[in-house]
């Protein structure tokens, strides 16, 4: 069955089409990408903005052609962070479903990082192996710390911290201060105290788009690919020469860095900060990126669903 995924996020809205089998396994179609920054704003005011109502729109409508050209059959469209945290999320859904005629499930956190976790571990799994994991996910409103063992959701925790958040609220000038990078540091450092220290042998995989951004430098792509990019090995030092090496930058420079989008070069370093100091919290020195996430969860958990008679 030929199926469409829409994961609409605080920053970035990611669409998967993909023919999916019974079993869960995927294969792609299209992946694709748009930063529409659907929460900018939301923090503050607590609504998605009048502007931002239009700018999705026209992700989305592209996004229904696409869907249409590739014969899928049903799009599956899901809302997390700032639909949750938004009080006029009723309103925007309607404007989309009435435009566009699909509808958009809002995500409870809990259910957001069940089925990211599904979508991260799927490509690291090994028949009749056990093995632990734990994927964090940084996402433009808040951050998640699944942890599982292998296909199986055992924990699961948020924080309201993230990348656009954090830049809204702390990181206001480029370069930053010294004393707000120490600010929004301690900030996360104070709401990521209850994520647990990992058992040892717990392999940990981060996603979305703070992740695969430090992989890309890693590599040195000047292309993005996430064949190279998914499976990458971050050791906490490369990522904090990283970090260092951007917090002096101005917005252009960064922008100016080939494997930075354009449109997350302001939210980037919020991003690192996040997952430097939630990896220092969980006492973990590396991390495996996956390109994959929410968007494959949702349709790995669709297949299941109707494997069952669901």
């Amino acid at each position: 069955m030929r199926l469409s995924s829409i994961d609409i996020g605080t920053n970035t809205i990611l669409m998967l089409i993909a023919d999916v089998q019974p079993n869960g396994e995927t294969h792609v179609v299209r992946d694709e990408h748009f930063i529409a920054r659907l929460g900018k704003g939301v923090d503050e005011h607590r609504r998605i903005l009048p502007e931002t109502f239009d700018r999705v729109l026209q992700c989305l409508s592209r996004y229904k052609q696409i869907h249409e050209e590739a014969h899928s059959e049903r799009i599956l469209a899901c809302g997390t962070s700032a639909l949750r945290d938004a009080a006029n999320r009723e309103e925007f859904i309607e404007f989309i479903n009435s435009r566009l005629g699909f509808g958009i499930t809002v995500l409870s956190g809990d259910k957001e990082a069940e089925l990211t976790y599904l979508g991260s571990v799927s490509e690291f799994l090994q028949e009749g192996i056990q093995q632990s994991f734990a994927v964090i996910d940084i996402g433009g409103g808040s951050t998640e710390l699944t942890c599982g063992i292998s296909g199986r959701v055992t924990s699961q925790r948020s924080l309201d911290v993230g990348s656009v958040r954090l830049t809204e609220r702390f990181l206001k000038s480029s370069p930053p201060d010294e004393s707000a990078l120490k600010e929004a540091a301690k900030y996360i450092r104070d709401h990521a105290k209850g994520f647990p220290v990992l058992e040892e042998r717990t392999r940990c995989i981060g996603v979305a788009g703070t992740l695969t951004t430090l992989a890309a430098i890693d590599l040195q792509l000047h292309v993005y690919d996430r064949m190279h990019v998914s499976g990458h090995v971050l050791g906490l030092d490369v990522i904090e020469r990283i970090f260092n090496r951007l917090k002096d930058k101005r917005l252009e420079e960064i922008k100016a860095i080939p494997q930075i989008l354009p449109l997350r070069a302001d939210i980037i370093l919020a991003g690192i900060l996040i997952l430097c100091e939630v990896m220092q919290q969980i006492a973990v020195d590396r991390i495996t990126a996956s390109d994959r996430g929410l968007r494959y969860g949702i349709l790995m958990n669709e297949a299941k669903t109707l494997a069952a008679g669901g």
